[in-house]
């Protein structure tokens, strides 16, 4: 337990810096590629620690690297740090209430995602200076998580590479090491030309680009019925052609979003979407084009990395809740409506037994740490990034819990918490539990190559991103 009272000295030291960090970055709240305070913030932090920074990595201009050592064993910590359109809301409210209207918010917390990095990379760093240990920590910044990602370009231009694994960990409800998966997940944009005419008086000559979209969408509908439970396909208009309905519309712009647990079953659904835009387009004499604008892998845990993690969080403890946090998070959860609440109940009885379901409405904050099911290996229906480095090294994210139990995620609510006392102490001990499992990994050699064998065979051997080449990363396009 020698290590565990050097993190938690190291961290509690540093404490108030790296809240600090997180309130501002939830202040600043910036949309995917554009997180420039956000990334310059970290990046001022981290080279005052004595970290060496690399900006623009992959040719992404807020994403960056910030390495401290040398030699090996080299562990890496996963940062986010950008926000969601619309989620404004006022940090402790417990009614909606934006900041400013129609403005973005941390919805998804990832404010507390990037202060929680940077917790573990700075204690890592006084782990090697004062213990005298060679060894080398990289904080990678990646932003456009909530985008087009940034970590499969990344990925691909070679930044994980050397890396003998990473830790990361996401906000959530509850305080465990998950070990279920993410599916993969490919995007694009489909893009209909007709030929525009008078709607009333020549329609016979018009071809509608937007009945080419409808139509489209007509026929994933259908689609939907012939595809497996995981997969989902998920869409929305960019551009209906105009607002005069007297006018045939001659172009139109759809984004369409796939997703199957596996990059293999992406690729074959998402072709069978684009055959479906082939079609709508034949029957509407209009032309189209595609343009794939964002994939990601899907995510495994590294089951190596998993139980020398779930250990680390066990010494680590979960979060320590006082009256004012339970307040607080009861007052969030009572602001869901009636089907969300039943919902919420029958997720308690899930985890905690029906006899929990009065406690935990009441002190609705994870007061426990769930232990690691290796056996559980279903999928979940999100999508991560962080799959494209799992393919790349052995990676491992935590879940750390610092919302209210049944929050609803891309929600004002979580916007609202992820700047109060309930996330402070969940990013805090997030980055307890990533620094306590990233020193008892280096201190099991055979642990680290046994996790690097499990991504070989996930891989074949090498990494192999789910973009074509020729797609770049999508800055101030996406």
């Amino acid at each position: 337990m020698k290590d565990l009272k050097f993190i938690n000295k190291i961290i509690d030291e540093k404490k108030d810096m790296i809240l600090d960090v997180s309130h501002k970055i939830w202040e600043f709240a910036e949309l995917p590629y554009e997180e420039v305070k956000s990334a310059d913030l970290l990046c001022e932090v981290l080279e005052n620690e004595g970290f060496t920074i690399n900006k623009g990595v992959a040719d992404i201009p807020t994403a960056f690297t910030a390495s401290f050592g040398s030699g090996s064993p080299v562990v890496g910590f996963l940062g986010e740090y950008d926000a969601l359109d619309t989620l404004s809301q006022e940090g402790g409210k417990t009614v909606k209430s934006p900041v400013k209207e129609g403005a973005p918010g941390h919805g998804c917390g990832h404010n507390a995602l990037g202060a929680g990095s940077l917790g573990a990379a700075i204690a890592i760093k006084e782990y090697f200076k004062q213990n005298k240990k060679q060894g080398r920590v990289i904080y990678f910044g990646c932003p456009g998580e909530e985008g087009a990602g940034s970590k499969q370009f990344m990925a691909r231009a070679g930044v994980f590479d050397g890396v003998d694994f990473v830790y990361t960990w996401h906000p959530a409800s509850k305080n465990e090491i998950p070990s279920n998966r993410s599916v993969a997940i490919m995007g694009a944009n489909f893009e209909f030309n007709g030929i525009t005419s008078h709607a009333g008086s020549a329609p016979h000559l018009g071809r509608s680009a937007l009945d080419a979209a409808e139509l489209m969408s007509v026929g994933v509908n259908y689609l939907r019925e012939h595809m497996i439970d995981q997969a989902r396909i998920h869409y929305a208009y960019v551009d209906a052609g105009g607002v005069a309905p007297n006018v045939v519309q001659d172009h139109s712009l759809v984004k369409y979003e796939v997703r199957s647990p596996n990059v293999k079953g992406v690729n074959e659904l998402f072709e069978r979407v684009v055959n479906v835009a082939r079609g709508a387009a034949l029957m509407t004499g209009t032309q189209m084009e595609y343009e794939i604008t964002m994939a990601f892998s899907d995510y495994i845990p590294n089951s190596a990395l998993a139980k020398v993690a779930d250990e680390a969080l066990q010494d680590v403890g979960a979060p320590l809740w006082d009256e004012e946090d339970y307040s607080l998070a009861r007052e969030y959860l009572l602001s869901y409506n009636e089907n969300t609440l039943d919902e919420i109940k029958e997720e308690i009885a899930e985890i905690y037994g029906e006899d929990q379901i009065e406690e935990r409405l009441y002190k609705p904050l994870d007061p426990i740490v769930h232990p690691y099911d290796s056996k559980n290996t279903s999928y979940e229906s999100g999508s991560t990034d962080v799959g494209d480095v799992c393919y790349t090294v052995p990676t491992l994210n935590l879940h750390i819990a610092t919302v209210c139990i049944g929050n609803v995620g891309h929600t004002w609510q979580t916007t609202g918490q992820g700047n109060s006392s309930i996330t402070d102490k969940g990013l805090i001990t997030a980055a307890k539990a990533m620094a306590l499992s990233a020193i008892r990994t280096m201190d099991r050699p055979e642990i680290i190559e046994k996790a690097k064998k499990i991504v070989l065979k996930q891989n074949g051997g090498s990494y192999k991103c789910p973009l074509p080449d020729s797609v770049k990363p999508p800055i101030g396009k996406y």
